[in-house]
């Protein structure tokens, strides 16, 4: 996975959770959750989701890093598992 990709996976795990979001507006250094107003359970949402869709695990204490899109593609890049 290169950045470009966890960048639009993250995007469309957001879009997911809150329909009609407008992801192409965010920055990358954006706070996500505010701008968009998601409360703790869409933000729970998203991390799912975002776990699942790129097979990295994200424990609890890994949620303060992905709180824009920034910060959540690098996180993906550091535990995603290199393709051979």
């Amino acid at each position: 996975m290169n950045r470009t990709e966890a960048l639009d996976m993250v995007r469309e795990s957001i879009s997911r959770v809150v329909p009609g979001a407008d992801v192409a507006a965010l920055g990358p250094d954006d706070a996500f959750r505010d701008v968009l107003e998601m409360d703790s359970l869409d933000f729970l949402s998203f991390v799912e989701v975002l776990s699942e869709r790129s097979g990295v695990r994200i424990d609890d204490e890994d949620t303060p890093r992905l709180t824009t899109l920034s910060g959540s593609a690098d996180f993906l890049l550091a535990h995603s598992v290199p393709l051979s």
